[in-house]
Order: structure tokens, then sequence, then C-alpha cells
């Protein structure tokens, strides 16, 4: 069992086969934390789209006056 195992260590075409699974391996984890961050960041110029519209919406709204303002928020309210 011990030749076998120091034929393996000692094979430079075994070795580099070895390095490159464990290569391809690691690059394969790299892509999916990449993959992993571009949606977070998709995610997050999503929500601050979402946000800029409330704002603008928040503006339009407070340019009212009250009574204009409840008329306004009552189309938003579920009560």
């Amino acid at each position: 069992m011990s030749a076998l195992l120091a034929w393996f260590l000692s094979n430079p075409t075994v070795i580099a086969f070895g390095l490159t699974i464990i290569g391809g391996i690691g690059w394969g984890f790299h892509q999916r934390l990449a993959g992993a961050q571009a949606e977070r960041n998709k995610q997050a110029d999503e929500q601050a789209a979402a946000t800029s519209e409330a704002q603008k919406i928040d503006d339009a709204i407070a340019g009212r006056a009250p009574d204009a303002n409840r008329t306004e928020l009552g189309r938003w309210s579920k009560s």
C-alpha cells in the first residue's frame, strides 16, 4: 500500500492531474462566490432605485396642502 502511495506522490503526471482537479474546484468556488456578490449588488441597486422612487413620491406629496395629502395617502393605505 505504501509503495502505491509513494508511486502516486512521486509521479509528476499524477501530481499535475491532482493539482488540476484541486485548482478546478477552487476556481468553481470562486465563481460561485463572485456570482453571489453580483446578485447582492444587483439587489442593492434595485433597492436604491425603489428608495429613490419612494423619495420622489414623498417629495411630491409634501408639496401639497394637508387635505390633499390625506386624499393622496388614502389611496395608498389599505383601510
